[in-house]
């Protein structure tokens, strides 16, 4: 899967973004509600290979670079849940590029095309609800706060408040 804005180039990762994508997962705000921990010189090759493993939708996940004169500032990963023609989207962008509009543009691009390329029924997005950055993105997509989950997952040593988005193809 390769698409293009206006901006960007969205592309599965390749080995050469690895600095790139350390830049983003080493950087302690960008991880806050994220379920993983910050990348580290110890994890950053492994947790890469992670990303460099799924480069194909088809095998039920895709994590999708995006890049901005050829440097990665964001990183999209879908995957097929275990409900008929549903996917959950998840993505997370380098603090540097914010305010700019290239996650909005980005991620709608991929909804977009998800819905009209691969026969998605439903795509959801399940977040840690402090998130608000990430809520507005939903919401300016075009997603609807479907649930607001009190304490329902443990994350980081304390117990954290889930909102799922969602939205249907013909919500486009």
């Amino acid at each position: 899967m390769i698409l293009r804005t206006e901006r960007l180039l969205i592309r599965p990762f390749k080995e050469s973004d690895i600095n790139d994508l350390y830049d983003i997962y080493s950087d302690t705000k960008v991880c806050k509600y994220l379920l993983h921990d910050v990348w580290n010189e110890d994890n950053k090759l492994k947790e890469f290979q992670q990303k460099l493993k799924y480069n194909k939708l088809e095998e039920g996940k895709i994590n999708l670079a995006c890049v901005l004169d050829k440097k990665v500032i964001g990183d999209i990963s879908i995957c097929y849940t275990e409900m008929k023609e549903t996917v959950e989207i998840g993505y997370t962008f380098n603090s540097r590029y914010s305010g700019k509009g290239y996650a909005y543009e980005s991620v709608k691009t991929v909804v977009e095309y998800m819905f009209k390329n691969y026969g998605v029924h439903r795509i959801i997005a399940n977040l840690d609800s402090r998130n608000l950055s990430s809520a507005k993105l939903c919401e300016r997509i075009g997603m609807r706060k479907e649930a607001h989950f009190i304490k329902d997952y443990w994350n980081k040593g304390e117990w954290t408040d889930s909102y799922i988005y969602g939205m249907l193809a013909s919500d486009l």
